[in-house]
This record gives structure tokens, C-alpha cells and sequence, in this order.
């Protein structure tokens, strides 16, 4: 039984905490947040759970063999180091760190002790970008010509990082997944509309060697929530609204096909309009699936599907698309980060 410490009892700590008391094969050993009114709470919910108000107090206890952070970026390098040079396992909430040389440091300490080092990427987990993928490695849609993400909504305002580090950092973890490709290059124009604050509203475009583009709008200053993913193929073509109790992903049996012949290209564009399907989807949620993946990867010395090497491909785009956007758009080539000709 792997006893797990949560840090941080915020916003996102309480879905994590609960994640692990649900979930066979480990327990919520303890709890620490800076807050006596979180830990209040926490108390109130996992009774059971060790609370403390100093993180380190929490990754010294014997009982803790897997440390989950869930703190503001600016601090996980600094908890994550901790807990790895502790022996523990860690689960990062994303991004992995505030830059990529922090990530590259976790990664090689992680590996050089022989420990899990994940990233929670929660979408990567839900079951339809689980079936997304699964379409994709079947060539269902073939050739894969772009991926072209909405995700808008009023607030939540972050006190550290801007709307991409935010919200764009989702669809990337799951560009990564899908894709299983690295971006070529990335642009990125942004704008901040409330004084004293970062970013609220940015569009990045992204480029990648096998020709897929994808387009991405986040923005914290939207009338609505919005979450929809539209990702056209050479053979079909998905919407994938993740807001939609029922049928999230309806796959169209639409496109066009170039003909042959001598006409111009436009004359030889013939237009296909086929049956539209929504495939059944799992109804389980996409954290229970994450911590019992972190649990076997665990046990078994498994590879994470977010692993700290998919986290820091993330920081590497995250870092570009932001000296991109330093620069009114300008395209820049990643890996290494320089100014795309």
C-alpha cells in the first residue's frame, strides 16, 4: 500500500486528495498547505490524514512514500527536488516547473534514484482523448492536417503565470499525446487587459515536422465556457466538446478528394458527406485513471504516460510560444528555442 502526501489544499488539492483515497492500492497518508483554514478543511474531509503546515514535515514522514503537489509553478521545483532527494515519488501538477532547465534537473534526479517522477496532465487520461487516440493509431483519420482548440471561459485569473502557462499548457500535454511528435516551431501573440496582471487572452500556432498545424485560443476574459477541439484528417474529421454531458466526440465521415484529371485544382475538389458517429465513452473519471496509472507505474517500475520527459517537452513549447510572444508573433524553431527563419 503506497502511502501518498498531498501539498497543497487549494483549488486543485481537495480533487487530488480525494483521487487517492479512491483509489485501490494506496492511501492519503498526509496533507500540508500554509493555510490553517485549508487544513481545517482537509481535516474535516480525510480525517485520517496527517496534516501538516510545513511541506518539509510532510515529505520527512516515514509514512509517505509518494509526494503530489499541488502548489503554484513557481514552487514546484523547489518541492519536487525535495521529495525526490527524500526517496519519495512525486506527481507534479502542471507544468512540471517554471522553466525547462528545472524540469531537466527533476527528470535526472529522478532517473539517477530510480523514482516515478509523473506530471499531472489530467486530459491526457479522459476517456476522449484515450479514444481520440485510439482512432488515430487506427489511421481512422488519416493523415492528421491540423488541430484547432477553443478554450475560453471567464476567470480563473492566476496570480503567477499568464492564460498559456494556464490553459494552453493542456492542449499541449495532448498535442504530445496524440501527435506522439515534438513542434517544429511555435507563434504566439497574446494581450493583458487587467492592470498588474499577465496575459489574459493569447492565440499560438504550432507547427510540426509530419505538416500538422495546430491552433490554439485561450483566453480568461470570455462571456462563456467553451471547450471544443475540432481535428480534421485526410479520411475523417472529429469535434470533440468536452463540455457536452453525452457524445463529447462525434466523428464526420467528411472532406474533400482531388481528383485526377487536367481541370484546374479547384474543378478537380470533390466534397464527401458522410454518416456522423459518437463512440461510446467510459464514464470514469479521468483522475481515478491517472492515480491508478501512477500506482502500477509504481509497483511495476512503468514508464508514466506523463512522464517528467512529456513535461518538459511541454516547458520547452511553453518557453518558446512565450519568447514568441515577447516578440508581437514572431515564429520561433524549438529545440533548441531560436527565432524560426
Amino acid at each position: 500500500m503506497i502511502g501518498i502526501g498531498v501539498i497543497g489544499y487549494g483549488y486543485w488539492g481537495p480533487n487530488l486528495a480525494r483521487s487517492v483515497a479512491e483509489t485501490d492500492g494506496c492511501r492519503l497518508a498526509a496533507i500540508a498547505d500554509f493555510s490553517s483554514a485549508a487544513l481545517s478543511r482537509a481535516g474535516k474531509r480525510f480525517p485520517g490524514a496527517a496534516l501538516y503546515q510545513d511541506p518539509q514535515s510532510l515529505i520527512e514522514d516515514s509514512a509517505v512514500d509518494a509526494v503530489l503537489i499541488a502548489t503554484p509553478v513557481a514552487t514546484h521545483y523547489a518541492l519536487a527536488a525535495a521529495a525526490l532527494r527524500a526517496g519519495k515519488h512525486v506527481i507534479v501538477e502542471k507544468p512540471i516547473a517554471s522553466s525547462s532547465d528545472d524540469a531537466r534537473r527533476l527528470i535526472d534526479d529522478a532517473d539517477r534514484r530510480g523514482l516515478t517522477l509523473m506530471v499531472d496532465h489530467t486530459f491526457v487520461y479522459t476517456s476522449a482523448v484515450q479514444k481520440i487516440s485510439e482512432l488515430l493509431r487506427a489511421g481512422d483519420l488519416g493523415d492528421v492536417y491540423y488541430y484547432d482548440s477553443t478554450r475560453v471561459n471567464l476567470g480563473l485569473f492566476q496570480h503567477d503565470v499568464n492564460v498559456i502557462w494556464d490553459l494552453a499548457v493542456h492542449d499541449l500535454s495532448i498535442l504530445d499525446y496524440l501527435l506522439q511528435e515534438k513542434p517544429l516551431a511555435v507563434s504566439a501573440s497574446g494581450a493583458g487587459h487587467i492592470p498588474g496582471r499577465q496575459e489574459n487572452m493569447a492565440h499560438l500556432s504550432l507547427f510540426y515536422p509530419s505538416g500538422t498545424v495546430a491552433y490554439l485560443n485561450v483566453n480568461w476574459l470570455a462571456p462563456v465556457k467553451v471547450r471544443q477541439t475540432l481535428i480534421g484528417g485526410s479520411r475523417k474529421m472529429i469535434v470533440w466538446n468536452d463540455l457536452e454531458p453525452s457524445e463529447k466526440i462525434k466523428v464526420y465521415d467528411r472532406g474533400v478528394t482531388l481528383g485526377d484529371g487536367p481541370e484546374q485544382v479547384a474543378a478537380r475538389i470533390s466534397y464527401r458527406s458522410g454518416d456522423m458517429w459518437a463512440p461510446q465513452l467510459s464514464v470514469k473519471e479521468a483522475l481515478l485513471t491517472e492515480m491508478e496509472h501512477f500506482v502500477d507505474c509504481v509497483t511495476h517500475r512503468k514508464e508514466p504516460m506523463t512522464s517528467g520527459r512529456c513535461g518538459l517537452s511541454v516547458v520547452e513549447t511553453l518557453e518558446a510560444a512565450m519568447l514568441s510572444l515577447r516578440q508581437r508573433g514572431q515564429p520561433i524553431d524549438i529545440s533548441p528555442v531560436r527565432m524560426a527563419s
